[in-house]
């Protein structure tokens, strides 16, 4: 009786034991799931990938997360909604703290996912026959950005209904189907309580389902193109490749911590935005889209609706063309693809900061194409003349970089690229900072 006695802790301590190896298989196995068991060494230089995609993909879980949570205090309904956003915050226990961190989390993987899709172009990495994932991670950031927008109108304050009825309105200008989707979305000519309710029911469902699908998709095309793209070895030289456990999984997991400890901090210090009650007969002025939507706003200040919809139609068709327009493979992993790269992008980038704000302050005072083509239909005057003007200007800037720069035709696209993204992200700035009241422009301070 007594040696049993004895016994017992040691066996206790063989099944802790046991237990623990038996948890560590689990979590590796899960872990060589989503990773390849070895990866190049370049590939770990937080410089080179910046942790984008994991970064994104824990973003979208700590949403997933969040939102369930938000879920159990939130209803549906116009009579409701604002009020249990109210009750949310101030008399559940962390309330407040878990909508706003599942508020940043959702602007900020907008941002990341983004970032990660200018990472994936300036390295090549849509090449060597990984354009089918360039395609799923642009579609991604679609998705992503129909969650932001579907989850904008929840609170049912000022600033998520004004924002939403400017939103939608665009949909109305698209040829064929653009009535017939917005009347859908919102489930009747103007956002109501149909408009909440399927907003709700796409922002929790349907697009939680696609995301989920979706993202597996992507990591499972990751590791079938062979992990992510590297600059092409040279003539007898051997690529070092280190094990995913521990390599890789460290960096990975600093970089997780690092990005909760900052998103907690600032969760806490910037509580997410409640405007007053939404009010239909009371817009405010400036009524403004989402942050996201506000370059296209601005475009809308400039152009016809529908030519300011085709442009970004455009820009979008030729993104997914790019892995069909740049078989250079030979510069795959190289960031801007050379040294002539670097210089058409910072070129560029340059373009874009002087011309755009320069154009708008041009349209905003001086130019008036209807007025100098009087009698001609707005959408000719307005909307096509524009519209070829500002694709002739981008055909333009890419001669001007294979003449100037000598450039080949991939290094003159980063160039292109770069103007874009950049005029993109200059126009959004000017409707962010720069539109006051009635839409005119001012200065912020």
């Amino acid at each position: 009786m007594v040696q049993s006695e004895k016994m017992k802790p040691a066996a206790t301590a063989v099944t802790r034991t046991e237990e623990r190896n038996r948890m560590r298989t689990v979590a590796n196995n899960l872990i060589l799931h989503i990773h390849p068991t070895k990866v190049p060494k370049p590939a770990l230089r937080f410089s080179y990938t910046w942790g984008l995609g994991g970064i994104s993909a824990l973003l979208a879980t700590i949403l997933v997360m969040t939102g369930v949570l938000l879920m159990f205090r939130y209803d549906a309904s116009v009579e409701r909604a604002y009020t249990g956003i109210q009750t949310l915050e101030t008399q559940v226990a962390f309330g407040a703290l878990i909508r706003s961190i599942h508020h940043w989390s959702a602007n900020l993987l907008i941002v990341t996912v983004f970032l990660h899709m200018l990472r994936v172009f300036y390295t090549g990495g849509f090449k060597k026959g990984r354009g089918t994932n360039w395609l799923i991670g642009l579609f991604l950031l679609l998705l992503v950005v129909a969650f932001n927008f579907t989850g904008y109108l929840l609170p049912w304050d000022q600033l998520a209904y004004w924002a939403i009825t400017v939103g939608t309105s665009l949909l109305y200008y698209v040829p064929v189907v653009g009535t017939a989707v917005a009347n859908f979305l919102l489930a009747g000519p103007e956002v109501g309580q149909g408009a909440l309710r399927n907003f709700y029911a796409i922002h929790v469902a349907v697009l939680p389902a696609l995301l989920v699908l979706v993202m597996s998709w992507h990591f499972w095309k990751v590791r079938k193109d062979g992990g992510i793209s590297q600059p092409e070895p040279k003539e007898r030289q051997r690529v070092e490749r280190v094990t995913t456990i521990p390599h890789l999984v460290q960096i990975e997991l600093a970089a997780a911590l690092l990005l909760l400890a900052g998103l907690l901090i600032w969760a806490i210090f910037v509580p997410a935005p409640l405007e007053a009650l939404a009010d239909p007969l009371h817009p405010p002025n400036p009524a403004k889209a989402a942050w996201y939507f506000l370059g296209l706003q601005e475009l809308l200040l400039h152009m016809h609706p529908l030519a300011a919809l085709v442009l970004p139609g455009i820009v979008l068709a030729a993104l997914a063309l790019i892995p069909w327009w740049d078989r250079q493979g030979e510069n795959i992993g190289h960031y801007f693809r050379s040294n002539v790269g670097v210089a058409t992008a910072v070129t560029g980038a340059i373009l874009a900061i002087i011309l755009v704000p320069l154009l708008v302050v041009v349209d905003e005072y001086w130019l008036d194409l209807p007025a100098l083509m009087a009698g001609t239909p707005s959408l000719i005057a307005n909307g096509l003349v524009p519209l070829l003007l500002t694709l002739a200007g981008l055909g333009g800037i890419y001669i001007g970089f294979r003449v100037l720069f000598r450039a080949n035709h991939s290094e003159a696209l980063v160039g292109l690229f770069t103007f874009t993204i950049i005029g993109l992200i200059m126009l959004t700035i000017v409707g962010i900072f720069f539109r006051g009241a009635n839409m005119a422009l001012i200065m912020p301070f």
